[in-house]
């Protein structure tokens, strides 16, 4: 569905009173929004051409959009630079673009998007490396072992891409064909990555081939992207099975080996050290990986000594609960590694465990759903599920992350878990990652931006989406489903605890130069998580420079926000509408985000 101008009023106006702002207020000038307005629906639809995968996550791929369910993101140099010169032109209609005649919500969203795009092209402006526009995963690294098209192609193919029909299945076989292409133009630029010593650690290559290497085995008629076609279409007439075969046999395992060659030769020149320090303008680099990851202008030094006073906070809360457990001796984080050690907090490392953690976490988001209309005014659905990562995204993936679904509901949103291990996850941990990753966090989130125009929904900001999720944790927590249950809320301070040593271990790794073995000890030791689960966060925290960052930032300026609200309002602060707000306003910048919540205060203050 294209928005039109009075679908883009509307929707305003609607986030608008649901946050409490007096509905007149959007009528300041309508020339001016509806040029603004106008601008913005052929951005969107510009950045829809450029990314056609978030016109099939959204499931919007069809109607006048139906072509793009046929095609993927050019991945080649040329297909970077073209995404950039969107950027520019974009940028060029919104900047002359009066703001303070604008409506307040259609200030936000012009706001919104020319932050977006100025972030990305001072991104662009390093000649390497990956840039997400309004997303989370900026990289020096084109292709690792978490980024890159062999890993989000053939999950896109199997979960968003939805075979109904013939043309469907038609759709997936072009795709299936375009997926040979964005190989080879990554690895295109791999090559001209390493011409200018942009090489990844050692520890992260060898993780990268591993996983290309478990790509590539077996038959290509017995592939996951075959396999998952052929079970959706096995009523169908077209011989898709045999189709998906011949292309994956004579274009896509062809590609895989080329981009393999090529890791391999990055390979032979790589060395351990871990941080973006030792690439050309490291430096200056991981200066706008931070900007990008927390949307403030916070120094490497400031996030790094947050850290460290926010992470000594939490363990004094901790305290008290662990000598409670009968943990009395060692620092919090020895006692906390003892803890998860214990057998009556873990899980049989087997398909069993598995099945066990899955069914806990599908329980605890069941019991928080029905808690919602306490936190929350406006409600969504919460349509989400759990699901295990494929196996070959398990070695070099987090432990579990989450998004929204489909606008239509046809694909929920999902809270993936990594289980390569059930060591990851001790049983005291788990309820808070369901309220992080699926309601109230990710996937409830997430379902607001529905209620946005298609712009906002499309740009997802990672302080905001990250601090959201913890303050969702927060919520939980409020809400009382801690109260009879001790040692989960020790689960749920860990987490928060974790995030503080992000902050120390990310700027650690590129700004003070620490080892990758330095970085595990630290976090491990710290903050008594198991090495294994902090060993993928490190490497994760090697090849996203500054992501980590945004969860504790975010919060942290979320909460400040709220104080504020308090301290202004008084007894007619809304717990409930000052959530309303946050969610309904939408993803943004931690700079715009301040004025989405002084508006509220404005129009709730006596």
């Amino acid at each position: 569905m294209r928005l039109t101008r009075r679908d883009l009023l509307l929707q305003s106006t609607v986030a608008a009173a649901a946050a409490g702002l007096p509905a007149e207020v959007m009528a300041a000038d309508g020339s001016a929004d509806a040029q603004a307005s106008k601008i913005l629906d052929a951005i969107t639809e510009q950045m829809l051409r450029d990314s056609p995968e978030s016109a099939t996550g959204l499931g919007i791929d069809k109607g006048a959009r139906a072509g793009l369910k046929a095609k993927l993101t050019d991945n080649s140099a040329a297909g970077k630079r073209q995404l950039a010169d969107h950027l520019r032109a974009g940028l060029a209609q919104l900047k002359p673009l009066p703001l303070d005649a604008l409506s307040p919500t259609i200030r936000t969203n012009v706001e919104v998007v020319r932050t977006a795009f100025e972030l990305a092209l001072e991104g662009f402006a390093f000649p390497y490396g990956d840039v997400a526009v309004g997303g989370y995963r900026n990289s020096p690294y084109v292709v690792i072992q978490n980024v890159g098209a062999f890993l989000d192609t053939p999950k896109l193919l199997d979960n968003d891409h939805l075979v109904e029909t013939s043309a469907d299945a038609e759709a997936y076989l072009l795709r299936l064909n375009a997926y040979a292409g964005q190989l080879d133009g990554e690895t295109e630029r791999l090559k001209a990555a390493r011409g200018q010593g942009v090489i990844a650690p050692d520890f992260l290559l060898d993780k990268a081939l591993k996983q290309l290497a478990v790509a590539q085995e077996g038959r290509p008629e017995d592939w996951g992207l075959v396999t998952s076609l052929a079970k959706r279409t096995a009523q169908m007439k077209g011989g898709y099975a045999a189709r998906a075969a011949a292309i994956s046999r004579n274009r896509v395992a062809p590609a895989l080996a080329r981009q393999v060659a090529e890791l391999r030769l990055h390979r032979a020149q790589a060395d351990s050290r871990a941080g973006v320090w030792k690439l050309p303008r490291g430096e200056e680099y991981y200066a706008w990986a931070l900007r990008a990851g927390t949307t403030t202008r916070l120094s490497p030094d400031e996030v790094h000594q947050m850290g460290l006073d926010q992470l000594a906070d939490l363990q004094r809360q901790m305290d008290p609960i662990l000598r409670g457990l009968g943990y009395t001796q060692g620092t919090v984080g020895a006692r906390m590694t003892a803890l998860g050690k214990d057998p009556r907090f873990t899980f049989p490392n087997d398909d069993q465990g598995r099945a066990q953690i899955i069914k806990l976490l599908e329980d605890r988001i069941a019991q928080i759903r029905s808690e919602m209309p306490k936190a929350f005014h406006t409600l969504v659905r919460g349509n989400v599920e759990v699901k295990r990562l494929p196996l070959a995204e398990e070695p070099g993936a987090p432990g579990a992350f989450g998004g929204a679904g489909s606008i239509d509901g046809k694909i929920p949103s999902r809270l993936w878990i990594n289980l390569r291990t059930t060591e990851l996850w001790p049983r005291y941990a788990l309820p808070d990652l369901a309220y992080h990753e699926a309601i109230p966090g990710h996937g409830w989130q997430g379902e607001y931006t529905f209620k946005l125009p298609l712009i906002r929904t499309l740009l997802a900001f990672n302080a905001y989406s990250e601090g959201w999720a913890l303050y969702a944790e927060q919520l939980a927590d409020e809400l009382g489903v801690y109260r009879e249950n001790p040692i989960e809320r020790l689960g749920y301070l860990q987490s928060l605890g974790f995030r503080a040593c992000r902050l120390v271990v990310d700027t650690g790794l590129h700004a003070k130069r620490w080892t990758r073995s330095q970085a595990i000890d630290w976090f491990a030791t710290t903050n008594g998580s198991s090495v294994a689960e902090v060993s993928g966060e490190v490497d994760r925290y090697c090849s996203w420079p500054g992501q980590a960052c945004g969860y504790k930032v975010g919060h942290s300026y979320i909460n400040r926000m709220r104080d504020k609200a308090k301290a202004t309002l008084g007894d007619r602060f809304d717990f409930r509408g000052f959530n309303d707000a946050l969610v309904l306003g939408g993803p943004a910048p931690m700079t715009v985000l301040d004025g989405i919540v002084d508006r509220y205060v404005a129009a709730h203050r006596a």
